[in-house]
């Protein structure tokens, strides 16, 4: 079972909460909390298009631009010796630390998606 709903760009995560007897979930990836809930998976994923559709409806009516889920650059933490490693590799290959890491990166998710 996925564990991301998909519609028009955006995703959204599927919870459970048996005290409630509901599913529920919110918008990944975006700092606006857009949220929505059903009883049953079809109930959710219907209550998610409907949250997307409406978080876009309401950023046209207010002539704003809704957030497009992941913006494109994130920090990293990876301690020294990873850093300098990354570093002294880039520097070899005359490339820069960052096409280094889009690199790697990419060739993981080759490999893994």
């Amino acid at each position: 079972m996925s564990t991301l709903l998909q519609h028009r760009g955006y995703y959204g995560s599927i919870e459970a909460s048996p005290e409630d007897n509901c599913l529920f979930g919110k918008l990944q990836f975006i700092r606006a909390l857009v949220s929505y809930e059903g009883e049953t998976v079809s109930e959710l994923t219907q209550a998610f298009h409907d949250a997307v559709d409406d978080y876009l409806d309401t950023c046209a009516s207010l002539s704003q631009e809704p957030e497009i889920p992941c913006k494109g650059s994130f920090n990293v933490r990876v301690g020294h010796d990873l850093h300098l490693a990354a570093s002294v590799v880039a520097t070899r290959q005359s490339i820069s630390l960052n096409d280094l890491t889009r690199k790697a990166l990419s060739e993981y998710l080759d490999h893994h998606v």
